[in-house]
Order: C-alpha cells, then structure tokens, then sequence
C-alpha cells in the first residue's frame, strides 16, 4: 500500500505541474489512496470537515471579503502610491527598496497575483525611467511577492495555529524576525545580481519623451485604512497587548467598516463586493484546503504518512531539508507550492516533535518554501502578470531570482530550525 501511496503521489503532484486543476486532482486521489486503504468514507469526511472548520472559513472569507472592498474604495490604489512614493528619492537602493516595498503590501493584499498587478503597475515604470533593466525591475517586485507569508489571512497561518493550539499572531510573530531576515537577504542578494549584470542604472526607454501620466493626489486617510486590520491583530496580540484581543473576522469587519464610512461608495455595491470576496475566499482557498485535508486523509489510510515520518525520525536533517525545500520546489515547478505546503502541514507537521522541531516551527517553515520558491517560478500567475507589465519573458524573472530566493530559504531554514 505504501508503494501504491508513493506512486498515487508523485501523479498527483505531476498532474498539478501540468496545471490540471488542483482541487479535483488533491480530492480524487485522496479518495483512491482512502479506498485502497479500506476507508473510502475518511476522505469524504475530510473533506467536510474543512469546509465547515471554524477557526479557518470565517477569517480566510474575511480577509477575502476585506481585500476587494479596499480595491472597490480605491483605498489599495491610495496605499500602494503613498508606501512608493519615497522609492524615486532612493536611487542608490531603488532595486532592494522595490523587494522590501513590494513585501510590505503584499502583507495587507495578501494575494500574490493581486500585489503584482498593484504594484507593478506603478513601480515597474518608475523604475524602468530610473534607469532599471526592464528585466530587473520585474525581478524586483516579484521578489517581494511572498510578503503574504506574515498575513494573518493566508491560509497556512491559521492552519499551523489551530495544528499548535496558538492564535494567529503568536504564529507569525513565532517566525517574522526570520522572514524579515530573509527578505533583507533575498533584496540584498538582488541588488548584488544588478550590479553585477550591469542592470541598475543607465537603461533608457526607447521613448524617452513618454508622458508620465497625470500626477495622483494620495488621500493619505485611504491610505491607512487597508493597514487598519493588522493594526488591531498587532495591538490586541499577546506580545503588545495594548487593547483587548482581537479575532481575524473581527477586525476584518472593523477594517471593512471604517472603509466604507470613509470612502462613502455606493454602500449597495460595497457590500456586495465584500461578499464577493468571502465567496471567492471559500472557493479559490478553503476549498482547495478541504481538498488537500481528503488527500491527506488518503495518505494517512494508505499508510504513506506513518512511512514518512518514520523516516524523518531516522534523521533531523531530512525533516528540516524536506519543510524547506520540499514545498519550494514544487512552488518553483508549478507556480504554486499551496498544495505541497498544506499537504505536508496535514500530514507532518503534527508530528514535529518527534523529530524535535514546534509545530510552528515546522509549520512555517514549509509555508516560507512554498511562497519564496514562487517567487521565482517562470509559470507563477503573480509572474506572469509581472512580466506582462514589464515586457519580458518570465524566465528572464526567475534566472535573476534564482540565487537570492534559494539563498533566503536557506538562511530562514537555519534559523528558524
């Protein structure tokens, strides 16, 4: 059973690479490895159960729900301009401040593909005129698509905090000294690549009178309200503790509130956006974690989990290499490394302590993987809407990331385990 577990795997994980959709390939092999294991009805329970788990569907709706009111209200716009608006002056760090810009608001849109559009519409021409190498410039922003990592709406984060029996905040702030290390690293290491490829300065446009477009006046009140949420999170953690806790819905819905009072839209639309967003999150988010909960319930009838963890208990290194580089690798051949980092948080990261690691520890640092290795990936969504802005080939992208995400993966994995 474990040689059929081991096969039902490795086509599962080629059928995603191959873009099938994921959700179908996680469900229907989940089933096949529940069946051969003799309890087809485990897969279909997990299945449930994700779909109606308390501590996850309702701040993943929310955060959905949050983020496409702030892009209804103009608020994102508002934020990603007043954030950048410093980055002309930096002509010196112009490139490791785009990395660091870029992660900072992917943290507030913690959609990797929604950040990229955000701002790389702004910041890709701004540093093209600065003289950056087209090339570069896209690198730079795609770099900081993984800033999503220290959101208290992706997925994983509430997923490792009700594995560990924790909060939230207590997770990220558990890892977020060694993903800001890590970007800094990541940026540092970029900026290294430019000088080197000679991409950092001297690039002209081939129209060099083209028009800037019309200057946009920051509503700097706008551009605080999307930061709002992680504002309260931070204030009401166990760390700070300056005003009474605060769940992730809760201040989504604060978030989502001061907004519309601000901005006064039409109040009908924005509500309808915001449910929009928490449809969207139930679709695109938990669904895909009730189809990975069905494929880790396969692997764990079928016998392949219990195999697996005895091996890592044979050896420290295999568990920590495999949380790191695992979900990396397959985030760099297939543009998302969601269902390898939900698979192995499922089916390992339980268990961490037996190899002697937390389970935030192990946790997280399979989440890290899965979103640096994207940040590199020539097949990513997030790079190809990048590339597009730009006006390269999204391999260009991932041959200048290759060395700083590697590198920054490395640094976080010693760190953090």
């Amino acid at each position: 059973m474990v040689i059929a577990g081991i096969v039902i795997v490795v086509a599962t994980f080629i059928a995603i690479i191959k873009q099938f959709e994921t959700r179908l390939v996680l469900l229907l092999s989940g089933l096949l490895m529940c069946f051969i294991g003799g309890q087809l009805g485990a897969g279909t329970t997990a299945f449930v159960k994700e779909l109606t788990n308390p501590g996850l569907v309702p701040t993943i709706c929310t955060v959905l729900g949050f983020s496409y009111v702030m892009e209804y209200t103009k608020c994102t716009e508002h934020m990603v301009y007043f954030i950048s608006a410093g980055l002309k002056k930096m002509t010196k760090i112009i490139i490791p401040g785009a990395v660091i810009i870029t992660f900072l608001i992917n943290i507030a849109l913690p959609t990797a593909a929604g950040c990229a559009a955000a701002v790389g519409a702004l910041l890709i021409p701004a540093l093209i005129r600065s003289g950056v190498h087209p090339a570069m410039a896209g690198s730079a922003i795609f770099l900081g698509t993984w800033g999503s990592a220290l959101s208290p709406g992706l997925m994983f984060n509430p997923q490792v905090a009700q594995l560990a029996g924790e909060d939230v905040m207590t997770v990220i702030a558990s890892f977020s000294m060694q993903a800001i290390i890590g970007i800094v690293v990541a940026a540092i290491l970029l900026n290294i690549v430019a000088i080197v490829k000679k991409e950092h300065t001297g690039y002209v446009l081939k129209d060099a009178n083209e028009e800037e477009g019309k200057e946009f006046k920051v509503n700097y009140l706008y551009a605080i309200i999307p930061i709002i949420p992680l504002v309260l999170l931070v204030l009401g953690s166990k760390q700070v503790a300056v005003i009474p806790e605060i769940s992730v819905p809760v201040s989504m819905l604060i978030g989502t509130a001061i907004g519309i009072i601000a901005v006064r839209p039409n109040v009908t639309e924005a509500v309808k956006k915001f449910f929009r967003g928490t449809g969207d999150g139930m679709c695109d988010v938990v669904g895909l974690m009730a189809a990975a909960a069905a494929f880790t319930a396969g692997m764990q009838y079928i016998g392949l989990t219990s195999a697996l963890i005895d091996g890592m208990k044979n050896s420290q290194q295999i568990a920590q290499i495999g949380a790191a580089f695992g979900p990396f690798l397959l985030a760099v051949i297939s543009g998302s490394g969601n269902a390898a980092a939900l698979a192995f948080n499922g089916a390992v990261t339980p268990h961490a302590a037996d190899f002697g690691y937390g389970i935030m520890q192990l946790g997280s640092m399979a989440q890290l993987g899965a979103g640096i290795g994207r940040s590199m990936s020539p097949v990513a969504g997030a790079g190809i809407i990048i590339a597009g802005l730009a006006g390269i080939n999204p391999m260009e992208m991932a041959k200048r990331n290759a060395v700083p995400c590697i590198i920054a993966t490395v640094v976080i994995m010693l760190l953090l385990l």
